[in-house]
């Protein structure tokens, strides 16, 4: 089958978030299946010169934004044997930062026309374009309204996957004659009205073949008043066109036997992977001590990333328990500040780095024991994915795709790969966090945790063969 990806991110050209690496891994699963898979992205100015030095030029087309024809360059490269493609909009496109613009409502409206419009320049018209959260979720209305009379797109089906249904793409109503071309007519609460403005996200849900989410769970969550952010309604109508998949991670890019920025590789080997305990204790400024606990967070740092227990309990934990805990990245300024005071309240107990370092995540990947990821909500995650594939042992809150991915440790039967909580309360999850403790204390119950993880399946394999059927599905 022929699948065209459209998304804002992809990894590693572009990423600001776990999206990125859903559309850097997911289509090369496809690939290996036997599927003609292809992506398209923005060419932002933050794109690495390595990568845009190997970018062939194509062509350009004029893509219709409103009443406008605004120019777009396509170029290429080959990536892992994935073709990705390129559009080039130096006014859209060429400025610091993917998000955030006092404009995305335009910029985005481009990408989702464009999506479509560069189509026939690179001779693919596929059975499926697969969009990805807000910002493509429009491409299956335009698609409808301006493109379906033509053959070259009259068998071309969607779908659209649902990332984070918090963040919806709300624009004023003129987007949608202004930008989109789009006749008043879909201003309707049926269509795209979303409480006097135009939702991006909507659209998606309303026009598109099918709908995905990340995990089984999170298809559930969504269709509750409490996550639904006021699409609960809509959500619930869906029946069987709402599928949960669950995200899985690039094992060839994660791999703690071949991976060149840790120390010590190893491969289900517990003695192994420790050896990089010292060594990240070292590189933090913590004391060497190989035996005490080193937990560890990779995370943005913003509310529904469950900070607030943290903060909520750190304090009285690191003053009682004898641990270490680690903190790596960026977000909230005033989670920023907290966690920098934070560490300089407990110097020896407590490292903070507030940067993005891939790198430096993969060594606290490697080097920590416990990883601990306490969201309000997570539509999917990765965190968690990669602290397995690492052998690092997640503690959890039962929410989204880590109810789906972690299962809690009974330890009369000897099942389960991590710790886990239900309520969204500071004191379980310190609760949880101890009795997580306490197994560490006990060898052969540890080396069975961290064996039923390094065991797990984190692979695309299983999720591509489900995204497939459902191509296969709305093609036949």
């Amino acid at each position: 089958m022929k699948i065209w990806f459209v998304a804002a991110e992809v990894a590693p050209f572009i990423k600001t978030g776990g999206l990125a690496d859903v559309i850097g891994a997911l289509p090369k699963a496809l690939l290996h299946n036997g599927h003609d898979v292809r992506v398209l992205l923005p060419k932002y100015r933050d794109i690495p010169a390595t990568y845009k030095d190997q970018m062939e030029y194509l062509g350009s087309v004029e893509v219709p934004v409103g009443w406008r024809k605004q120019y777009c360059g396509v170029e290429f490269l080959k990536w892992d044997g994935v073709p990705v493609y390129f559009i080039d909009n130096e006014y859209y496109f060429g400025r610091e930062g993917v998000y955030g613009h006092w404009d995305d409502g335009e910029r985005f409206a481009f990408l989702n026309r464009a999506a479509l419009e560069v189509l026939p320049l690179i001779d693919f018209s596929p059975d499926i374009i697969h969009c990805h959260d807000w910002h493509t979720a429009m491409i299956p209305l335009l698609l409808r309204e301006h493109y379906r009379h033509e053959a070259f797109y009259n068998r071309t089906r969607t779908v659209f996957t649902i990332h984070n249904l918090l963040y919806q793409g709300i624009f004023p109503a003129e987007v949608l004659g202004d930008l989109l071309g789009l006749p008043y007519s879909y201003f309707t609460p049926e269509g795209v009205e979303y409480h006097g403005n135009v939702s991006f996200m909507k659209a998606g849900l309303v026009f598109a073949d099918h709908v995905t989410t990340v995990s089984p769970t999170y298809a559930e969550e969504i269709k509750t008043e409490y996550y639904g952010y006021g699409l609960d309604p809509l959500l619930r109508s869906l029946g069987q066109r709402l599928t949960g998949i669950v995200n899985g991670v690039d094992t060839q890019l994660y791999d703690p036997e071949t991976d060149q920025e840790i120390a010590s590789r190893y491969r289900a080997d517990l003695q192994a992977k420790r050896a990089n305990k010292p060594l990240l204790q070292k590189e933090l400024g913590l004391p060497e001590a190989p035996d005490v606990p080193l937990i560890s967070m990779v995370t943005r740092l913003v509310e529904p990333k469950g900070l607030d227990l943290v903060t909520r309990v750190l304090d009285e934990w690191l003053h009682f328990d004898e641990v270490q805990f680690v903190l790596l990245g960026t977000g909230d300024y005033a989670y920023e500040d907290w966690f920098r005071q934070a560490a300089e309240r407990h110097p020896d107990k407590l490292a903070v780095e507030i940067r993005f370092s891939d790198a430096l995540s993969r060594r606290i990947y490697a080097g920590s024991d416990i990883f601990l990821m306490p969201s309000h909500f997570e539509p999917c995650g990765i965190s968690q994915l990669l602290a397995l594939r690492y052998g690092t042992i997640p503690v959890v809150r039962e929410t989204g795709g880590l109810n789906d991915t972690v299962r809690a440790y009974n330890e009369f039967i000897g099942e389960g790969n991590g710790f886990t909580f239900h309520n969204f309360n500071a004191h379980d999850m310190l609760f949880t966090l101890r009795r997580a403790l306490d197994f560490y204390k006990k060898p052969e119950h540890w080396e069975k945790i961290v064996n039923n993880a390094w065991n797990g399946d984190y692979s695309w394999n299983t999720s591509a063969r489900q995204y497939a059927d459902i191509y296969r599905q709305l093609s036949t």
